[in-house]
């Protein structure tokens, strides 16, 4: 029996009881009973049963729930619950694959459905009792972090290539041994065949990858396969500076973005593989884009040599995140030890202790002295936050305006 917190949920019971009212099964599947066994928390609840999205969506209705036929071509509808969603999904079968998309039909058999799903460690099942259901091994696989095709990893791939990000990313999640040798051996014979999926999908893939704690694992295996080149476009001359960022984000508590993370591949391509290039190709946010851009620039303008107030200008700029990002990249590609006693330690207690002051002169102020409005205002304020910024901020409006009389 599986204790799972999110069992005693009311809006987990008000799920069950509906289902329990009409005389339906319904279990919990995936990651949700996945996470659970491993302790980790939970937000997203998958859960299962063998009759159709039609029937869900009246068995939700009648018990006054809010259905959502979100994926009812797929067999999944969602039920919204006050403010919590459930994914519920019929019971399915493969009857064909071209390795991008599956055609199934619905079926009654757990098992049958359980061995449609990519890994062992995905395939388990959890009654509302709590009894796990586990047709492949996979709670000793999700215990000992292998990550394991169900049946012939080759076959597994084939039927949708993106399984190969798929295992590299539960591989940086969850993996403690080293890879299966028959999925790296099926990962690599099908890479070529990474390019047939859409942009979007290889790239929520790879971020979600990245967002691990501990990426840098996963990623030198999809180097060491030649993986890497058919995602990102380019190879990789390192993988160093991602692994001396994480390991600075567990040794400092430093929070280091995806964006970041992927932008320190970029550093290291073998080609001049730019930002917009890897926009394009990956189709990325403007907002991932965008943060790549400003690191880039505070990049180039971190060293160890720069001074105590150039630093807080560049706080004060950029804001202390971006600072934090960009000068632990500095230090990351330096090879320097990961040490308190180095300088870019001391970089990074002044990002997180400092708070930037604001500026205290606004154009009204020079309004009230007689400064009319035009491109000479802008230019004096320019000269009297350079002159406050000279003084460590220590200067006061009145102060600063008296220089306006000079």
């Amino acid at each position: 029996m599986l204790a799972a917190e999110w069992l005693s949920w009311p809006e987990t019971k008000t799920l069950v009881q509906a289902f329990a009212t009409q005389k339906v099964p319904i279990r919990f599947v995936g990651g949700s009973v996945r996470d659970a066994l491993l302790g980790r928390t939970v937000s997203d609840i998958d859960a299962a049963t063998p009759v159709s999205p039609e029937k869900t969506i009246e068995i939700l209705e009648n018990s006054n729930i809010h259905a959502i036929p979100t994926g009812i071509a797929h067999g999944t509808v969602t039920a919204v619950i006050e403010k919590r969603h459930f994914q519920i999904t019929s019971l399915r079968k493969d009857i064909a694959t071209n390795g991008r998309h599956a055609t199934v039909a619905y079926t009654d058999d757990w098992k049958e459905d359980a061995s449609r799903r990519d890994f062992t460690m995905n395939a388990l099942y959890l009654s509302p009792e709590g009894e796990l259901f586990d047709y492949f091994a996979g709670e000793a696989d999700a215990r000992a972090g292998r990550v394991v095709f169900i049946g012939d990893a080759a076959k597994r791939i084939a039927e949708d290539y993106l399984r190969i990000l798929r295992f590299f990313r539960f591989y940086a999640h969850y993996g403690k041994t080293a890879p299966d040798a028959k999925a790296l051996m099926a990962c690599r014979a099908g890479a070529s065949h990474i390019k047939t999926l859409s942009e979007e999908r290889v790239q929520h893939e790879l971020m979600r990858l990245l967002a691990a704690a501990k990426s840098y694992h996963a990623i030198s295996f999809m180097f060491e396969e030649k993986i890497l080149p058919e995602i990102l476009g380019f190879d990789i001359i390192s993988r160093a500076p991602l692994r001396r960022l994480e390991e600075m984000m567990a040794a400092f508590s430093a929070p280091i973005s995806i964006a970041t993370k992927l932008y320190s591949l970029l550093q290291t391509a073998e080609s001049n593989a730019s930002i917009n290039d890897i926009a394009l190709r990956l189709k990325l946010s403007n907002a991932d884009k965008s943060q790549m851009q400003k690191l880039e620039k505070l990049h180039a303008e971190i060293s160890i040599a720069i001074s105590f107030p150039a630093q807080k200008k560049l706080i004060r700029k950029y804001g202390s995140d971006l600072f934090t990002e960009a000068l632990l990249l500095c230090w990351a590609q330096s090879n320097d030890m990961i040490d308190k006693g180095h300088p870019y330690h001391a970089m990074l207690m002044l990002a997180r202790q400092w708070q930037a002051p604001e500026f205290p002169v606004t154009g009204k102020d020079l309004l009230a002295h007689g400064i009319v409005e035009g491109k000479g205002m802008g230019e004096i304020l320019r000269e009297l936050e350079e002159a406050w910024e000279e003084a460590d901020y220590k200067t006061n409006k009145e102060e600063l305006l008296q220089r306006l009389k000079k």
